[in-house]
């Protein structure tokens, strides 16, 4: 009897303090609905597809491929972003390049964001800051998984 006493009395205090929240939170949005400043900040909400949220500084988005001054990618095929990938997402295939300063580029450079986990490895292992996440693009839907696998002219965009 007496552990039912105390879950009862558990409850109430829950709801009290939920009440309480409500009330406090209800009270200061009623305020600002009439253009009335208070001190405490509230939630806020942002109207999605017009208003963006600001990202963090250091916030990874989509991927994307740097270019040269010539217009050529600057990625040298090195492969080191696919090889510290965990998710083993990219793809390179390297090709001989005519300009004897660079030695290699890449082929085609496909990243499945199927399968990536937005680490930035592949940045921070690049030794030509190469490849990016940047891009500030946090909407990924799409309608296929066919649309998710970028290739060279996806990223060089």
């Amino acid at each position: 009897m007496l552990k039912a006493i105390g879950y009862f009395w558990e409850l109430l205090k829950g709801g009290w303090i939920t009440t309480r929240h409500f009330m406090t939170n209800m009270f200061h949005h009623t305020l600002r609905l009439f253009h009335i400043k208070t001190k405490r900040p509230g939630a806020v909400t942002y109207q999605y597809p017009e208003v963006k949220k600001p990202l963090a500084a250091r916030h990874r988005s989509l991927h994307r491929l740097m270019t040269r001054e010539d217009g050529k990618p600057r990625c040298v095929a090195c492969m080191l972003c696919a090889t510290v990938c965990p998710s083993e997402c990219i793809v390179i295939e390297a090709a001989e390049d005519a300009d004897p300063e660079i030695q290699k580029v890449p082929k085609s450079f496909t990243i499945d964001l199927n399968r990536c986990c937005f680490c930035g490895f592949c940045v921070e292992a690049c030794p030509e800051d190469a490849i990016r996440m940047d891009t500030g693009v946090i909407d990924l839907a799409r309608r296929s998984h066919d649309d998710l696998i970028f290739g060279l002219d996806k990223l060089l965009k």
